[in-house]
């Protein structure tokens, strides 16, 4: 059984800079919303955020592209999560908005 792809396109209306702005600000926060211990790494390559996140012997890859009017996220979930596909893609849809967010007040 090979991995399962999964593809969520988050509008916004920041334009790329800012949004990349407010994720790179945020993805720090991303272990605090997994509940079991998880190890997350992060790299940015241009617009392009590479993460992978490890817990319970289980790795997840994804990578965020960073548009003018979206952020698509793109999940290869291992066959163990597959079956959880439908409700990673929901929590995607409200944390990606949650993620693009300002709670500092500023204007973007």
């Amino acid at each position: 059984m090979s991995n399962t792809p999964l593809t969520v396109d988050v509008p916004h209306q920041l334009g790329a800079e800012e949004a990349r702005r407010r994720i790179d600000g945020k993805i720090g926060t991303l272990k605090d919303h997994i509940p079991v211990a998880a190890d997350v790494r992060a790299a940015w390559q241009g617009d392009r955020l590479g993460l992978q996140v490890a817990a319970m012997g289980q790795e997840v890859n994804a990578v965020l592209d960073v548009r003018d009017t979206f952020v698509r996220v793109e999940v290869l979930l291992p066959p163990a999560l597959g079956f959880f596909g439908k409700a990673i893609e929901l929590a995607l849809k409200r944390g990606g908005a949650a993620l693009l967010e300002d709670k500092s007040g500023s204007r973007g």
